[in-house]
C-alpha cells in the first residue's frame, strides 16, 4: 500500500514509498513499457493485465432494458469502479439497426447492425454448457489485437461489441505503445483489419476501439457478473503470447479482490474490484472475455500474479500462469463502455477525500491508531487524510482522522477496497457510508460527486 495520501479528487492510493519488485505480469507478449505495481492488502506485489473468454452471439431483437447503475446490492458483490460496457451503437442494450431500402431485392441495401445483448443469468432447468459448447459459441466474438508505434509493439485481446466493428479491450493494450500507434485486429474468420480508438479510460483499464470496414461479425453476449458465485465455473479466450483462440477453463477463485494497477502523475489509480480466477491467462490475454458456462461475458481478464517476475510485465523468464488471474467485473464498467463508445467523456463517482491504509498511517506517524466501540485497536478500514473543500464528504460531516469501515454493506478494508467500491457507482447515486471517529461508529448518507470537468 502507500504512505502517500490520496489524491481528494478521486480518493485514488497514493505512489508507493519505495522500490519493489513486482510477482505480476501485463498480459501482452511483447514489451509495451512500464507498468506500475499492485500492493493487495498485506502482500507487496505488482501487478498488470490479462485476457478472458468471447461472449455469445447477439439476435437483432428488440433493444433489452439497459443496465441499472449504482446498484447497492451490486456494489456489495462488485466493489469496483464505475467501468465499462456500451457503445455508439447500443452495446448497453439489445439494439439493432436495419438499413432499409425502397426495393427489398436490391442488392445494394446495407445489411443489419447488430450490438451485445446484456442478459441475466439463466435460471430454472436450462443446464450451462460444457467448455466446448462455450468455446463454439463465444469463440466468434473474440480478436486479436496487434499494436505497434515507434520501437515498441505488442498483441491483446479483444470482445465484439457489433457487427460492423466496435470492440472492448484494455486501456493499456492500445495505451503502451504510444500516441500515433498502428492498430491491426485479426478475425476468428482468418480476416485482418485496421482499427481506430474511439474512446479509452485508464482509471477503469477500458478501451473501446472500432475496425474500419467490416460488418456481419457476431457480437458477445453480456452477462452479469454481480450473478457470479465462488467456485462457479467460467472459461477465459484469448491471444496468449499470440497464439489466437486460446481456450482455457477454472473457476471462480474469489469476489472483490481490490486490485490496483497502475496510477499517473496526479495519483489518479487504476482500482477495480476483481474476479479472481484461476483460468490460465498469460501475456496477450488482456482484454479477451471471462464468460460463464452460458457463454455470457462476466469479466476483462486484466492482469494476473506470477512467481519469480522481476517487473509488473513478467518480463523474467519465470513470468507466466500460475492460477491467480484477475478480471475486470463487466456490470460496472458498462455505463463507461457506453460513453466512450459515443465519443463522451467517462465519468466516475468520488468522494472527495484522500485516503491511505490504516496501517501507513499509524506506522509513519502521521495519525493515532484508532479504535472501535470496543477499545480494540483498528487495522483495517480507509484513514481519511484529506476532505477537499466543498466536496460531498465534506458536506456530510466526515474529517481528517475519520476511519471509513464500510459503505452499504461493502465492507472497506484498505484504500484500495474504498477507491473500488466508490467507483462500483455512479455519480449522483446515494450510499451510506459507516466510519469510526474516537472510538465511535457511526453512519452518514451521501450522495455522489462527479470527477466530470465542468
Amino acid at each position: 500500500m502507500t504512505s502517500t495520501p490520496r489524491d481528494p479528487r478521486d480518493e485514488q492510493p497514493g505512489p508507493e514509498t519505495g522500490p519493489e519488485t513486482s510477482p505480476y505480469d501485463e498480459t501482452r507478449s511483447y514489451d509495451l513499457g512500464p507498468q506500475p505495481a499492485w500492493t493487495p492488502g498485506d502482500e507487496t506485489a505488482a501487478q498488470a493485465p490479462v485476457p478472458p473468454a468471447p461472449a455469445a452471439p447477439a439476435a437483432p431483437a428488440a433493444p433489452a432494458a439497459p443496465p441499472a447503475r449504482g446498484r447497492k446490492g451490486f456494489a456489495a458483490a462488485v466493489v469496483a469502479a464505475s467501468l465499462v460496457v456500451g457503445g455508439a451503437a447500443g452495446v448497453g442494450g439489445a439494439a439493432a439497426w436495419s438499413a432499409l431500402d425502397d426495393d427489398p431485392a436490391s442488392s445494394s441495401s446495407s445489411p443489419a447492425v447488430t450490438t451485445s445483448q446484456v442478459v441475466d443469468t439463466p435460471e430454472g432447468d436450462l443446464e450451462p454448457g460444457s467448455v466446448q459448447d462455450v468455446a463454439a459459441t463465444v469463440l466468434p466474438s473474440v480478436v486479436r489485437i496487434d499494436v505497434r508505434g515507434g520501437q515498441s509493439s505488442g498483441s491483446g485481446s479483444g470482445i465484439v461489441l457489433s457487427s460492423d466493428g466496435q470492440i472492448l479491450t484494455n486501456e493499456h493494450v492500445i495505451a503502451a505503445a504510444g500516441d500515433g500507434a498502428e492498430i491491426s485486429v485479426s478475425f476468428d474468420d482468418g480476416s485482418r483489419a485496421s482499427a481506430t480508438v474511439l474512446g479509452s479510460d485508464p482509471l477503469t483499464d477500458t478501451a473501446v476501439i472500432e475496425a474500419e470496414g467490416v460488418e456481419g461479425l457476431t457480437p458477445a453476449t453480456i452477462g452479469k457478473s454481480g450473478d457470479l458465485q465462488v467456485g462457479q465455473s467460467v472459461v477465459a479466450i484469448g491471444s496468449p503470447f499470440g497464439l489466437d483462440a486460446t481456450v482455457t477453463s477454472g473457476i471462480v477463485s474469489a469476489l472483490d479482490r481490490p486490485v490496483g494497477v497502475a496510477a499517473d502523475e496526479q495519483g489518479n489509480a487504476t482500482v477495480y474490484p476483481a474476479i479472481q480466477t484461476d483460468a490460465a491467462i498469460n501475456p496477450g490475454n488482456s482484454g479477451g472475455p471471462l464468460v460463464d458456462t452460458f457463454g455470457n461475458v462476466v469479466g476483462i481478464n486484466s492482469s494476473i500474479r506470477t512467481a519469480g517476475s522481476s517487473s509488473p510485465f513478467g518480463e523474467s523468464a519465470s513470468g507466466g500462469s500460475i492460477g491467480l488471474g484477475f478480471a475486470i467485473p463487466i456490470d460496472e464498467v458498462l455505463p463507461i463502455v457506453e460513453q466512450m463508445a459515443a465519443g463522451e467523456e467517462p465519468t466516475h463517482a468520488r468522494l472527495g477525500i484522500s485516503v491511505t491504509d490504516v496501517e501507513v498511517g499509524t506506522q509513519d506517524g502521521s495519525a493515532v491508531v484508532p479504535e472501535d466501540p470496543s477499545g480494540a485497536a483498528v487495522i483495517d478500514g480507509a484513514l481519511v487524510r484529506e476532505v477537499g473543500d466543498g466536496s460531498t464528504a465534506g458536506q456530510a460531516g466526515l474529517e481528517e482522522g475519520d476511519v471509513i469501515i464500510r459503505v452499504d454493506d461493502t465492507m472497506i478494508t484498505s484504500s484500495d477496497s474504498l477507491v473500488a467500491t466508490i467507483r462500483s457507482y455512479r455519480p449522483g447515486d446515494t450510499v451510506t457510508v459507516t466510519y469510526l471517529r474516537d472510538g465511535e461508529e457511526r453512519s452518514v448518507d451521501l450522495e455522489l460527486d462527479t470527477d466530470a470537468t465542468p
